[in-house]
């Protein structure tokens, strides 16, 4: 029966193939592709993605490390101008002090927060960063009378004042165990006012010019809310670096839920912290679920075990409850344990499963972090330690803003304080990365370090990384005296309907991207004349629908925007917010370049022929010059004609081409540069970045200008069709 139904299948296929030359697969019958299943979002599965042995470690740290830090615009790290910081309104108490901080992350973008010192003690001394989370108010969260009186039940709280008030009561146990500790606002809470952290509205902003977040200029320059939230961790070490009494080699960092979040985040891309316990947030399920936590390309390849995986070899402490956590002991957790035994230190990984809790940061688990710092921090204290009572910071006691300390207002705050942020990050990106093109052959390779390795972040996916595929021939005809073969291409659950042109391709394959599919190879009802010579000049030309196009859409349509994932509906901006997509799924404009790179792979496994490349139309153009980019020496010569599409001039983060991070690494001028050293044939003025990187390769006439597209036919003559 099985056989039977394979050969009506065979029938149907050579009877649409034999109507139109070009279907390999039914009328309404899409490909077999994995990628036309449900999107990946923030409530997937996230395995941890292991080393084959310890010694691979460090690649694949150095791996999450950059994609984290592209997906939030810091990749490179943006200038750090005078943090200007401002320590004022001491408040005494028995053994610890607490002053009020604010410094300037940002020219005029303030991060607020207390600072806990020991007293009575001279340094150095540890030093702590305490991200609050998610609580209400963040620093100066009360818990209330209730919830008290249930948490002492349950055996959560041990003091009345711990529990109500339990993001204090973990700064002032490490302050009297001799630390310093620096609690610090999130975007938009207590002394935060500058900036919502989740904004209701913001479609106003999302225009061409004075951009706010939320927008599809800021995302194509990665500029997003968790991007903010890090960079002001960031520069939080910098401020307890500039401290007299703080040791530059003990600085920890410990939060639980959005905390969590920013802690492990920071333990992966920052050296400088010795030691992290993210709590409550590191789990192969629910990876955090606001925008201060989600950015672009971030959790592509990789979840919340990776990443807090990556402060390894460095202590890591975790804790698990009632909540996303809850399967940790058996799921991240053992890849964990096995990854410190590999690197011989399966001592400095902490973890504490007191499922009978829901989600929280309290004593219970407050116990087993100040042990964690005890012990790594060596602060000598006998264990188990356990907090003692304390006076809580009034809230007129905590803000930062007084009389003498004004808080920031009119323009300092809102859409205009927003607008103007970007506008200083943005031009900071545009200096450094002007300063990255290279003039000369020994500037070179710091260029393609950071523009190149931030598009291979992007791209996903290089030549040498395509594993093997394979093609199944659904039909075999002659047109015009040429053979012509109509199948599909496998490869990783990826199905991709392809057109061969041409008998044995004696002379190499021409790869052809065109923005129709394989319809491209097509004029009317006839094979296209150049097709048509190049073929019988003894190449074989192979066309492909990539995913969207052709026989992935329906009817010869052709597909208007990607696909989206958006939080609850979408009622609110943050719960619209793109990086709920692309966060977790590439871009399709980046799906269709690992198509190119399939076929790529295909053309050149059916022979020692030279495999080259066709890139014609605004979106075809584009997506040949990212897979050549990537293709390194498996394609010989590159023909590209973009019609003048560049991704600065998209408007729609669903746009079919919108690629995240596109223009911040110098769009499809980046993108042809990174082809440099290699045959272009490109239809364009001439490109000053990629006449820079060609001149610093010492490359000059490898890449030729054309003035149109009819000189396709030219150029593909002096590749030796006659």
């Amino acid at each position: 029966m099985r056989y039977f139904s394979t050969c009506l299948l065979w029938i149907a296929c050579t009877i649409a193939a034999s109507a139109d030359g070009l279907r390999a697969l039914p009328e309404a019958t899409r490909p077999a592709d994995r990628r036309l299943g449900e999107l990946r979002n923030l409530n997937s599965y996230f395995p941890f993605q292991p080393v084959e042995d310890p010694d691979a470690w460090p690649k694949r740290r150095a791996e999450i490390q950059r994609r984290i830090l592209l997906s939030q615009g810091l990749w490179p790290m943006p200038s750090k101008p005078d943090l200007n910081a401002v320590i004022h309104g001491r408040v005494e108490r028995d053994n610890y002090v607490v002053d009020r901080v604010y410094f300037e992350s940002i020219p005029g973008h303030f991060v607020t927060g207390s600072l806990y010192r020991p007293k009575g003690k001279s340094g150095p001394f540890p030093a702590i960063l305490s991200p609050h989370g998610h609580w209400s108010d963040g620093r100066f969260y009360d818990a209330g009378e209730a919830q008290i009186r249930a948490d002492l039940a349950s055996g959560a709280e041990r003091f009345a004042v711990g529990g109500r008030f339990p993001i204090q009561a973990r700064a002032v146990q490490l302050a009297r165990m001799g630390c310093l500790v620096f609690v610090y606002d999130m975007t938009g809470n207590a002394d935060s006012i500058q900036i919502g952290h989740r904004p209701d509205k913001a479609a106003h902003l999302d225009r061409a010019t004075d951009w706010g977040f939320f927008s599809a200029q800021a995302e194509l320059r990665l500029q997003n809310m968790m991007g903010l939230q890090t960079w002001n961790s960031i520069r939080a070490i910098d401020f307890l670096l500039e401290l007299d009494e703080t040791d530059p080699t003990r600085i920890g960092v410990t939060g639980a839920s959005g905390g969590g979040t920013q802690s492990m985040i920071l333990g992966a891309i920052d050296d400088r912290i010795a030691a992290a316990m993210p709590c409550v947030m590191v789990s192969t399920s629910m990876q955090g679920g606001c925008t201060c936590e989600n950015a672009p390309y971030m959790r592509i390849d990789q979840g919340n075990v990776d990443i807090a995986a990556a402060i390894a070899p460095r202590p890591l402490g975790l804790t698990a409850a009632d909540d996303w956590t809850v399967e940790l002991e058996t799921k991240g957790y053992p890849d964990l344990r096995q990854l410190y035994a590999d690197l011989g230190h399966k001592d400095r990984l902490t973890a504490a499963f007191n499922l009978h809790f829901k989600h929280n940061y309290n004593h219970v688990n407050r116990a087993v972090m100040y042990a964690f710092f005890n012990r790594h921090f060596k602060l000598g204290f006998k264990e188990p330690i356990l907090e003692q009572d304390y006076v809580p910071l009034s809230r007129s006691e905590a803000t930062v803003w007084t009389d003498e300390h004004p808080a920031p207002r009119g323009d300092a705050i809102g859409d205009p304080h927003e607008v103007r942020i970007l506008q200083l990050a943005a031009e900071d990106s545009r200096q450094q990365m002007d300063a990255l093109i290279p003039s000369t052959n020994d500037q070179l390779e710091q260029y393609r370090r950071v523009v190149g390795g931030a598009w291979e972040t992007i791209l996903g996916r290089r030549l040498d990384q395509v594993q093997a595929t394979s093609f199944h021939k659904v039909d075999a005809i002659k047109r015009e005296g040429l053979s012509i073969a109509v199948g599909l291409l496998d490869h990783a659950g990826e199905q991709l309907p392809i057109v061969e042109v041409g008998d044995s391709g004696a002379k190499g394959t021409i790869v052809w991207i065109a923005d129709k599919g394989k319809q491209g190879l097509w004029d009317g009802d006839r094979i296209n004349p150049l097709v048509a010579k190049i073929a019988r000049a003894g190449y074989r030309v192979v066309s492909v629908d990539l995913i969207g196009q052709g026989e992935f859409v329906s009817a010869g349509g052709s597909l208007d925007a990607q696909r989206m994932w958006y939080q609850r509906g979408g009622e609110q901006a943050w719960h619209r917010f793109a990086g709920y997509t692309y966060g977790y799924n590439h871009p399709l404009f980046v799906q269709r370049v690992h198509d190119v790179l399939s076929v790529i792979r295909h053309a050149s496994s059916t022979g020692n022929q030279r495999v080259h490349l066709v890139g014609i139309g605004g979106h075809a153009g584009a997506i040949a010059a990212a897979a050549r980019s990537q293709a390194g020496g498996g394609v010989g010569r590159t023909f590209i004609d973009t019609k003048g599409f560049r991704f600065a001039s998209l408007q729609r983060q669903d746009d079919p081409m919108f690629v995240p991070g596109a223009v911040k690494y110098l769009d499809v001028d980046g993108l042809l540069s990174l082809c440099v050293p290699g045959t272009l044939d490109v239809v364009s003025p001439e490109l000053p970045i990629v006449a820079r990187v060609q001149r610093a390769s010492e490359a000059s006439k490898e890449v030729r200008w054309h003035q149109t597209g009819n000189e396709l036919l030219s150029a593909i003559e002096e590749w030796g069709v006659r």
